[in-house]
């Protein structure tokens, strides 16, 4: 089992700025592919974000390309979303996923993820 823990959520203005973190349970992070998936009310989970076990490989939902930064720290077993010029709608819950099965870097297939941290950009 893996559990995954997200913080950094919270409310900000259009404009701003926000990093989430993710913290994951096992010391095997690093063979783990890990992505961020969003949720917004009345709308189905889109992917965001994703990064390969050694951080040299990433991609990124068109969305949010240019804005997001997505990276990681295996020696503290963390990723981490970095959000910036953030917009209203992207307002959402944010997930965090673990791939531990050596899927594609795109793959949508996702063996965890965690309990999500909610972001609200108001106007």
């Amino acid at each position: 089992q893996v559990q995954l823990v997200e913080s950094g959520g919270g409310l900000v203005q259009a404009g701003g700025s926000l990093r989430l973190s993710c913290a994951a349970s096992r010391r095997t992070f690093s063979v783990y592919r890990m992505g961020w998936f969003r949720q917004a009310p009345g709308k189905e989970r889109e992917f965001v974000a994703v990064i390969n076990r050694s951080g040299s490989s990433t991609a990124y939902a068109d969305s949010v390309k240019g804005r997001f930064t997505i990276s990681r720290d295996n020696a503290k077993n963390t990723v981490y979303l970095q959000m910036n010029s953030l917009k209203p709608e992207d307002t959402a819950v944010y997930y965090c996923t673990a791939d531990i099965s050596g899927r594609p870097l795109l793959s949508l297939g996702y063996d965890y993820w965690g309990q999500g941290t909610q972001v609200t950009v108001s106007s």
